[in-house]
């Protein structure tokens, strides 16, 4: 095979290049430049939970060259078993050059040997098989476990600190939707590149890295352009997502209701329809017809086509569910319950207050989102007096535009709110931030002249002195949820606001 590769490269001045499986057959031909060899997709061996793609590379140079600094890269991009260089002399095979990638954390990523092909010795089957194992040992993980593993990636030029918090509420939402952090990565740049975010080097040395560690999923906290999805995309096969997508992912895990899963579709389907794109001519293939114009869609017009349907569709669906909230709130109205809604950033503990304060069992989990759809329940005083507790979805810094109209029908309902009990973990480093960013939602939905209680939950976690200090500042209430003994001074206020200072009635003049 060397020979005939050789003795057709060196008769057509062109580089040759074969792609063969584990099982000795040759999957692909490649005919080349004299220059180099553009290797096609390779959709049909992805990369998967192994090391290494399972194909090795074989290919002539015409010169007698080494691997250049091309061939390496397609060898670490592209997770070859083995790259090998045929060099000739007149059509004959004179030289061979095999390079390897190297278990991660060593030394050297790869190594190159060069022997005379008619003195080349390699028992392939065994080689590969000891490299794979010793690549295993080297990335330390289950590879029993079957969750995506991924790599959290931030790149801005904001002060190091609040790259490092937000780098941290990332691998909270990661664990929150059940991803294997691998590793993090904060960079500082000057100037955001509008390509790729960072430098085109940069990002592919990282892509190598995530890719030698075992990575399946690149995971951007900045919001990613389409245009930016398609760059990354094109440069590696591992998944890449942003942090609007991760969330996206998070709301449709845990939507149960009709109304949430309905806004959560509409939200990823608005979201997906400008990133939506053809990789190659797969998707976009047209029949000849007179004019050029062809006769059919392409697929990727058909898949658009489909998305508007189908957003139409909920559009439709979300205007009738809308239409019986509605109805829920005017028979609320007509009998003249008032109405207290709890909000706050995502992992406050609403649903533990909301539990506590009406001695329900509305599902409760220590994760960012572990609740979206709003909890209702009657809290009764004596005199005869009640009003109905409202849990609604937790509030996050960037919540993505689509979302945040998704879910404005749902959070509509805070407007027939008499009070808002504003909770806040006071155990968080980051909670006047958190703060800040949930009265910057209620200021976008106009709801920044409600009555509020501020209440910092999880009072446990401080000393007494710590929490009343803060209290102090921020004119708050200390409580901690999980004890319902810290919850009754709560109520007491919540009463006083609704009815000894006339706010339930206030709220219903407009």
């Amino acid at each position: 095979m060397a020979k005939s590769l050789c003795s057709i490269s060196y008769e057509l001045n062109r580089q040759i290049g074969v792609l063969i499986n584990r099982s000795g057959n040759i999957t692909h031909i490649i005919i080349g430049s004299s220059q180099s060899i553009l290797i096609p997709e390779l959709e049909n061996f992805p990369i998967g939970k192994k090391p290494l793609r399972g194909l090795r590379y074989i290919h002539t140079h015409l010169n007698k060259e080494l691997p250049d600094r091309e061939d390496i890269s397609d060898l670490r991009l592209l997770r070859f078993d083995i790259l090998a260089v045929l060099t000739n002399e007149k059509g004959f095979p004179e030289d061979i050059h095999t390079v390897y990638l190297l278990p991660y954390g060593k030394e050297k990523q790869f190594e190159v040997l060069s022997s005379k092909f008619n003195s080349f010795r390699l028992n392939f089957k065994e080689f590969i098989s000891n490299l794979e194992a010793e690549m295993d040992r080297a990335r330390v993980i289950d590879t029993m476990d079957n969750r995506e593993r991924a790599l959290l990636i931030s790149v801005s030029n904001a002060p190091k600190y609040i790259l490092e918090e937000h780098m941290e509420e990332l691998e909270q939402l990661a664990e929150s939707t059940d991803l294997i952090v691998i590793d993090k990565i904060v960079q500082r740049v000057k100037e955001i590149n509008p390509k790729y975010l960072m430098g085109e080097g940069k990002l592919r040395e990282l892509i190598i890295k995530a890719m030698d560690m075992g990575v399946t999923l690149l995971v951007f906290d900045q919001n990613l352009t389409p245009s930016q999805i398609r760059a990354i995309t094109d440069m590696t096969e591992v998944k890449v997502i942003d942090r609007s997508q991760l969330i996206l992912d998070i709301f449709a895990k845990r939507a149960h209701s009709r109304d949430g899963k309905v806004q959560v579709e509409l939200a990823q389907l608005r979201y997906m329809l400008p990133r939506l794109t053809g990789k190659g001519t797969a998707m976009s293939r047209l029949a000849g017809g007179i004019g050029g114009r062809g006769p059919g869609e392409t697929k990727l017009e058909v898949d658009r086509r489909r998305i508007n349907e189908r957003i139409h569709h909920l559009e439709v669906e979300l205007k009738k569910l809308n239409l019986a909230r509605q109805q829920r709130k005017k028979r609320r109205k007509e009998l003249s319950i008032p109405i207290v809604s709890i909000i706050g950033y995502t992992n406050a503990g609403k649903s533990t207050l909301l539990n506590a304060l009406t001695k329900s069992s509305v599902f409760v989990e220590d994760k960012m989102f572990a609740t979206l759809d709003t909890s209702s329940r009657r809290l009764k005083f004596p005199e005869e007096r009640e009003l109905i507790i409202t849990d609604t979805v937790g509030f996050i810094r960037d919540l993505p535009d689509d979302l945040v109209s998704a879910f404005k029908a749902t959070l509509e309902e805070l407007e027939d709110a008499s009070l808002l009990i504003h909770l806040v973990d006071i155990s968080n480093p980051y909670f006047e931030n958190h703060i800040d960013a949930v009265n910057r939602i209620l200021k976008e939905l106009g709801l920044d002249t409600k009555p509020v209680i501020l209440v910092f939950n999880k009072a446990d976690k401080l000393t007494p002195l710590e929490v009343q200090q803060i209290c102090n500042r921020y004119h708050a209430i200390g409580i901690s949820a999980i004890d319902k003994k810290t919850v009754l001074p709560l109520i007491d206020i919540i009463q006083n606001k609704i009815w000894e200072e006339k706010t339930f009635s206030v709220v219903h003049e407009y």
